[in-house]
């Protein structure tokens, strides 16, 4: 869904590697930066990738896909919920109804202790990462934990990671649950989710609802009540909407 507005695809090494050659040079690769142990090895080089990308989604802007998206969902009597594995908020930023998102994996837009010492979350709004692009590091001083005043880092659940503070994603699991209990009828539009990390296929497959899978890749269902298109996201809500009228 991202890559449509712009942002990186970090699908296999070497496209990750494309993205952040800083890192292809030293042969880190994403599971080893996105990994908590990386902000205690190195956090000029964790808040560097991180900070980046804090950086890269506030500055875009969400294609036109979105606005379809959030149209459709306007048309249904019970409106509709996103669940997603991004961690961009670009679906916020395109004006979806906060209270209608689940990010199973977290938000980079949100900070937590990386020790951690409490259960705290809090905005990344007054953070502005500077970041030496080149080096792929943090150029100023990083995020620090209001309560203990130790290292913050997003609060998103990564690889390896025993550390995570998934209370804000379960509060949005409950409303999302909440939701498909009074909802009489329900179809599944999937949108460009992967194989490498298949959490948003998994839950989709598993509500046992007629299922539209979009993916350029991987648009293989296996599913009765399935529809694999082979299109990127943008492309295929389009062209989808154009047949709606």
């Amino acid at each position: 869904m991202g890559v449509d507005s712009g942002l990186p695809d970090f699908r296999g090494t070497q496209g990750f590697w494309r993205a952040y050659p800083a890192l292809g040079r030293a042969r880190i690769a994403f599971e080893e930066i996105a990994n908590p142990a990386a902000f205690r090895a190195d956090p000029a080089l964790a808040w560097g990738f991180y900070g980046h990308r804090l950086d890269l989604y506030r500055r875009t802007q969400p294609h036109a896909g979105f606005a379809i998206l959030k149209k459709w969902a306007a048309r249904m009597a019970d409106g509709g919920f996103v669940f997603t594995s991004n961690v961009d908020g670009q679906f916020q930023k395109a004006g979806f109804d906060p209270a209608r998102i689940c990010e199973v994996h977290g938000s980079i837009h949100h900070l937590q202790c990386a020790v951690p010492c409490s259960d705290a979350i809090w905005s990344a709004d007054g953070f502005l990462p500077e970041v030496d692009a080149a080096a792929c590091r943090l150029r100023g001083a990083p995020p620090r934990c209001p309560h203990c005043g130790g290292l913050a880092r997003p609060n998103i659940l990564m690889f390896g990671d025993t550390g995570w503070v998934g209370a804000r994603s379960e509060g949005q699991q409950v409303r999302l649950d909440a939701w498909r209990r009074r909802v009489g009828r329900l179809l599944v539009v999937e949108l460009g989710a992967g194989l490498a990390v298949p959490t948003v296929r998994w839950f989709g497959e598993s509500l046992g609802v007629p299922l539209l899978r979009i993916n350029p890749d991987a648009p293989e269902c296996g599913l009765a009540r399935a529809l694999g298109l082979p299109l990127g996201a943008s492309a295929a809500l389009a062209a989808i909407d154009a047949l709606l009228g």
